[in-house]
């Protein structure tokens, strides 16, 4: 299993990574847990966020946590996507996914 990894500035689509993740298995998976971290507008007095990202650091440890996942449970797949940049009020700023024969491992890995 390797788990896929993603910084980017683009907004993520949470079925279409759902499906490719799903397609990727093909069949396999009993289970695909997904976390979706939003951004809060605070009451409105959040227009946007402005994330910023530190190239290589940002992978390397998000990268180390999905190895330590990968270690602990019986996964066949993960995703983790994390933006940066300008992140608006009700967008994803963070997706997991953790896909596994049987749904407590799921869970337990997200």
């Amino acid at each position: 299993m390797t788990p896929r990894l993603s910084i980017q500035p683009e907004p993520f689509d949470v079925a279409a990574e759902i499906a490719a993740l799903t397609a990727e298995l093909g069949g396999r998976a009993g289970a695909i847990v997904s976390f979706t971290g939003l951004c809060r507008d605070e009451d409105g007095r959040l227009a946007a966020l402005e994330l910023e990202h530190y190239p290589g650091m940002a992978e390397a440890e998000i990268g180390r946590v999905l190895a330590e996942a990968a270690a602990r449970w019986p996964l066949q797949g993960a995703v983790a996507i994390h933006r940066h940049g300008l992140v608006r009020p009700g967008e994803g700023i963070v997706l997991v996914l953790a896909a596994s024969a049987h749904r407590t491992a799921a869970f337990e890995a997200a």
